[in-house]
């Protein structure tokens, strides 16, 4: 049996990038073709289907602030296996849609086949890259309620004028990839959600009793939200917004490498500054919603 793979949201200026994964075990279903090719209407009937007759299914997501923190390359390669682990049912092959073999570098790699189209000739692909991109839609078109004026429910992230207009007049979101190119003449902008979530982290610290110190602190090889002071205690603490508690992100977001990233950023400081045996602390605030809310703040030892 044939474990499809296929990736959306490759090239989106926001949203998280999406693939799924589907053994089909022989069911055939009808009308199954590229994704880009349906209707709306089509794609969300022929997802209902899939997701019942289908032997396995997984969908993997990779968010903008991973995409952000690891590249896309990589970040292809997590989505995919994030997607194939949900899949506990038996295939004996792997086709993945395009030329790059996601999974090289896993026990499952010598398995797969790649194959340019692939979501228009073999069924369990078209089914993959079917309910990736409802699913990725969906998610957008709740975005579009959480930012208003962006446009997100049609053009679900992607490059149009209606969204060029819209960072224009309104800004940056937490939902958009910082590391893409159109994206460089918005990062210093006021309007940049993100600097509002540090202000609104930074008087929170500021009620618990602590001083700040720097705010953005940055050198060519790393770079600090907030470094505070309590009593004889520094705190270095990265800041994670996102719109409301049940999407990715948060404090879920500081993966092992960004870990390692805020400790080589704390010594920077504390070198820079002649500080080295001051007691330091990293530490995570995890903001949401709008108005913003603080939903953690994680002291890491």
């Amino acid at each position: 049996m044939i474990l499809g793979i296929d990736e959306v949201g490759r090239g989106s200026w926001a949203g998280p990038l999406v693939v799924g994964a589907v053994v089909l075990g022989g069911v055939a279903i009808e009308g199954l073709t590229d994704s880009k090719k349906l209707s709306k209407k089509r794609r969300e009937e022929l997802d209902l289907i899939i997701r019942d007759k289908a032997a396995g299914i997984g969908i993997g997501w990779v968010s903008p602030g991973e995409i952000d923190e690891i590249g896309l390359s990589r970040a292809l390669k997590l989505a995919t296996i994030r997607a194939v682990e949900q899949v506990k049912c038996a295939y004996d092959e792997i086709i993945i849609d395009g030329t790059v073999n996601f999974l090289a570098e896993t026990g499952k790699g010598k398995y797969v086949k790649t194959m340019p189209k692939a979501d228009l000739l073999i069924p369990s692909v078209s089914a993959a890259s079917i309910i990736a991109k409802v699913a990725r839609d969906n998610y957008m078109a709740k975005q579009s309620l959480e930012y208003r004026g962006y446009g997100f429910e049609k053009h679900v992230g992607y490059g149009t004028k209606v969204h060029s207009d819209a960072l224009d007049k309104i800004g940056i979101t937490p939902m958009h990839r910082l590391s893409f190119k159109p994206m460089e003449k918005y990062l210093n902008s006021s309007k940049n959600i993100g600097n509002q979530a540090e202000d609104f982290a930074a008087k929170y610290l500021i009620k618990k009793g602590h001083k700040i110190i720097a705010k953005n602190w940055k050198t060519k090889r790393c770079e600090i939200d907030i470094v505070s002071r309590l009593h004889d205690k520094l705190f270095f603490v990265e800041v994670k917004y996102r719109s409301s508690r049940d999407q990715g992100g948060g404090t879920s977001a500081i993966t092992s490498q960004k870990l390692r990233r805020m400790r080589f950023g704390a010594e920077i400081y504390l070198a820079h500054n002649n500080l080295r045996d001051i007691d330091a602390e990293l530490a995570v605030i995890s903001v949401s919603g709008q108005p913003m809310i603080i939903e953690q703040f994680l002291e890491i030892l």
